[in-house]
């Protein structure tokens, strides 16, 4: 125990916060850095159309690195509980804690952390991760655990989303993970499509494509409440027991598939009705002034120099 500085020599790798996870904190520094990186330039626009880049652009990096964060989050279904258990098999010595877990796209964290962390002589708090992504074995990472000797109830937990497991659990979530995953990457296409045609002048097309982002989102939304709402077995640990509740990257595809759709329809619907509004807000009327005053329209005969034109020729004719 001193030589892992109070760590039992059986459980030697160093532990993490809950909820930590790499490729989710890559995802955000990559967006947060295309976002200062526009904010830097974006004295460089003048006029009124700097408010307007400001908007869109950063709407669309939120919509982006939503899509692709949720991917690596792990708070989709969520649940806690107060428990008083055993500890270590082989073992009477019980334990206070608070147990968690954290259901992802990709595969689940399981928390446990005592009340207070100091007992038995030890530090209870642990966070494990089970994956069920590709390239990874759920089995595998279950044996590894039970040779490294986690306590009771993390074990119990776990063996609860094994295939061999009669409750099902590991069945439904990793369906319900792998159709949500499938469908938020088209959506991320769906995006990237609609970024492109924003940037031509094809704005209803953007606005086609945003809706098509803002669908495939909310499609796997409702996959995965459709599936993991099927009814399951209940996860008892003594007199508790654990109740999972939808978590933040739920809620938060949510609320970007409906932003996606409302930014969408308001595109196709001002195209429509209101096309100058739409040409100003997507910055073209800009453009369109500025050819204007270079060339001028030949058909414009309210212009003082097409009227002075116009009596030139009429004196010259008369002269002929």
């Amino acid at each position: 125990m001193t030589l892992w500085d109070g760590v039992l020599p059986f459980y030697p790798q160093p532990r993490h916060a809950a909820g930590f996870s790499v490729p989710l904190l890559i995802v955000i520094l990559v967006f947060l850095t295309l976002a200062v990186s526009f904010l830097l330039i974006l004295p460089g626009i003048r006029g009124h159309s700097r408010w307007f880049w400001l908007v869109r652009v950063l709407l669309s990096l939120f919509i982006g690195a939503e899509i692709v964060a949720v991917h690596f989050s792990a708070e989709w279904s969520v649940g806690r509980v107060s428990i008083d258990t055993s500890y270590k098999a082989f073992s009477a010595a019980r334990i206070r804690a608070h147990l968690g877990l954290h259901v992802g796209l990709e595969g689940i964290n399981i928390t446990l952390k005592g009340s207070p962390v100091q007992q038995l002589n030890e530090t209870i708090n642990y966070n494990e991760q089970f994956s069920w992504r590709l390239g990874k074995d759920y089995v595998e990472e279950y044996e590894e655990a039970l040779e490294k000797g986690l306590p009771d109830p993390v074990l119990y937990l776990a063996e609860k989303f094994t295939e061999s497991s009669p409750c099902g659990l590991y069945r439904q979530y990793r369906l319900a993970g792998r159709y949500a995953s499938a469908l938020l990457w088209v959506a991320f296409c769906l995006w990237l499509l609609s970024n492109l045609l924003f940037s031509m002048p094809v704005p209803l097309y953007g606005g086609l494509m945003l809706l098509a982002t803002g669908a495939f989102a909310l499609f796997s939304v409702f996959v995965f409440a459709s599936i993991s709402s099927v009814p399951l077995c209940r996860i008892r640990l003594g007199s508790s027991a654990l109740t999972t509740h939808y978590g933040a990257a739920f809620w938060v595809t949510l609320a970007t598939g409906v932003l996606c759709l409302l930014l969408g329809g308001a595109v196709v619907s001002l195209h429509y009705t209101l096309p100058s509004a739409l040409r100003s807000f997507l910055d073209r009327s800009v453009k369109d002034r500025g050819n204007q005053e270079r060339g001028g329209s030949p058909l414009n005969f309210n212009n003082p120099l097409h009227k002075k034109f116009e009596a030139s020729d009429l004196t010259i004719s008369t002269h002929l």
